[in-house]
């Protein structure tokens, strides 16, 4: 649905074509094509499909940030390392099933994930909950925050290790190790919803979508040069403010990050060469560049 709405859009919708001309969009249709060949239509609860032909959860398999995962890691998880390390990303959302709220890092504490559900703060707090709100907000129920039973989320969304507490999150590893905000988000209540209900989810979640994606053209992009040449410079360090984390330019010098509207203090940085902090206003608008 979100593919023919972006390509049936495209020169009809100008936001629809300006999106599309100015970003470069991937869809994923499964992490965990075993585990779905595994699973049922109309399982609303079960695990059962979870893992994949090894039986291993693939959202427990990453590297952690808190503490040490022993688990191997199997061949879907070292792709999609691959994967969010190789491309320049600025936004991604994983989709699951199972509850209906937009959760953002960390998804792990100090504690570890047999440790009390607690708010875990990112340096990217106020994005991320940005972020979140814009897709609940959106919705066409999420913002309740009740919508399934036995759940309550404050304007559906949540932190994630404030909803409970995970070991090896694909989430945060994509956020720390991939430099790409990325955010959760449970679309239904039963896990394995049927086929005839999709066309209702679509509609649930079509302006989220859009509103998420439309998300990449806030805030600062730009790129690097040496000083006094066109030379661009790959590998820069860029930090935004006291944020306490950076991200660094691509092979072209590139860089893009979502900011909400302010002024932030830019510094790149790179071994060899002289550091350059500069003042940038952080618009209301959307741009499309």
């Amino acid at each position: 649905h979100l593919l023919s709405h972006l390509t049936g859009g495209y020169g009809q919708n100008g936001t629809i074509s300006s999106l599309v001309n100015s970003t470069r969009v991937h869809l994923l249709p499964s992490m965990n094509p075993d585990g779905f060949n595994n699973s049922w239509v109309g399982d609303c609860h079960s695990v059962w499909g979870r893992g994949n032909a090894r039986d291993y959860d693939l959202n427990r398999n990453f590297p952690d940030k808190f503490e040490e995962n022993t688990a191997p890691l199997q061949p879907e998880t070292r792709a999609i390392m691959n994967w969010t390390t190789h491309i320049p990303f600025s936004l991604s959302a994983i989709l699951h099933g199972g509850a209906l709220v937009a959760t953002y890092p960390w998804d792990n504490t100090p504690l570890g994930e047999y440790g009390r559900s607690e708010y875990s703060r990112c340096p990217d707090d106020d994005i991320y909950r940005h972020l979140a709100l814009t897709y609940a907000e959106n919705h066409g129920n999420m913002h309740q925050g009740d919508v399934c039973a036995g759940d309550y989320f404050v304007d559906g969304v949540s932190n994630g290790a404030h909803w409970y507490p995970i070991k090896g999150g694909m989430q945060d590893w994509v956020y720390i190790h991939g430099e790409c905000l990325t955010i959760t988000l449970e679309l239904s209540c039963c896990k394995y919803p049927p086929a005839d209900e999709l066309r209702d989810f679509w509609e649930d979640n079509k302006n989220s979508l859009m509103e998420l994606l439309l998300q990449t053209h806030r805030g600062i992009k730009g790129q690097v040069f040496i000083n006094g040449t066109e030379t661009p410079v790959a590998g820069a360090a860029v930090a935004i403010g006291d944020r306490d984390n950076s991200f660094h330019t691509t092979a072209d010098g590139e860089y893009w990050r979502i900011l909400l509207p302010g002024l932030y203090d830019v510094t790149v940085s790179k071994d060899g060469y002289t550091s350059e902090t500069r003042t940038v206003t952080v618009p209301d608008n959307l741009t499309f560049s």
